[in-house]
């Protein structure tokens, strides 16, 4: 008993020490005026963070016979856990990650709330969404002027046959609040 106790204490201590010190932003809220809504991302771990995004999206509309060709807009709840690789890096090439200014590599899952519709004379009725893995490039420039763009591949679900299709989001808006707790301020 005493082993699975030390163990266990050990194991905290070790999750602990290696969440002391963060290269990327401990919390920060963005307005996205490209895909209007909310994004808040949140600090887990020394170079990952989790975001979600609540928006208007443009999506692919898989439920159609062409849906690389057909675009609609529905509202849209994202989120990702983003790894960036290479905030250290910049830090040590005197570049500044302010807003989490870097590259990352985030699993991906997003669910869309469309209404009914018409979609190859069939009525689609019901919620849709996608999981994947996508690359991406965040950058702040100024008073939180914040760009983030990210691409890759996703398995469409929902009231349809499903499929794997692209997937690419693009977040153009402003940082109105941050908590900065990062190795390069």
């Amino acid at each position: 008993m005493q082993k699975i106790t030390f163990l266990i204490f050990w194991l905290c201590l070790c999750s602990l020490h290696a969440q002391f010190g963060k290269n990327c932003e401990v919390r920060q809220w963005k307005i996205n005026a490209i895909s209007p809504g909310l994004e808040y991302e949140q600090g887990i771990g020394v170079n990952t963070t989790f975001d979600v995004r609540l928006a208007l999206q443009p999506s692919l509309d898989p439920a159609v016979a062409e849906p690389l060709q057909d675009f609609a807009i529905f509202p849209a709840l994202t989120l990702q856990t983003r790894f960036y690789h290479n905030l250290g890096q910049r830090f040590r090439n005197g570049r500044k990650a302010f807003g989490n200014a870097g590259n990352y590599i985030a699993p991906t899952v997003a669910i869309f709330g469309p209404e009914e519709r018409f979609a190859d004379d069939r009525l689609v009725d019901g919620l849709q969404g996608y999981g994947g893995l996508v690359y991406g490039i965040q950058r702040t420039i100024g008073d939180g002027f914040s760009i983030s763009i990210d691409a890759g591949a996703g398995y469409y679900v929902g009231p349809f046959e499903g499929g794997i299709y692209p997937v690419a989001n693009i977040s153009i808006g402003w940082i109105v609040s941050e908590k900065r707790w990062c190795v390069g301020k």
